[in-house]
């Protein structure tokens, strides 16, 4: 089992040998996404914030400054990869 690497930030190749067979495999670094959260309350305030990829969606409970409580605030969609 050989690990090189051609980019840093992005994939690392593994190397298997299978007697006269290679094989290479990539695999992903990327583990956090960028995503958005929508108070409950239906203000329209929202806040971005990071979450493992693997993770099931994320529902806090924070403060919304438009009605000035705490409320629910759900993920409505991913932004994008970190």
């Amino acid at each position: 089992k050989k690990k090189t690497t051609t980019n840093m930030n992005y994939c690392y190749y593994y190397s298997f040998h299978f007697g006269h067979y290679h094989l290479s495999v990539c695999c992903s670094l990327v583990r956090t996404i960028l995503v958005q959260m929508v108070s409950a309350a239906g203000t329209g305030y929202f806040f971005n914030t990071k979450r493992n990829r693997l993770r099931d969606k994320l529902v806090l409970r924070k403060h919304d400054p438009f009605v000035n409580k705490h409320v629910l605030f759900f993920e409505k969609r991913k932004i994008r990869s970190i």
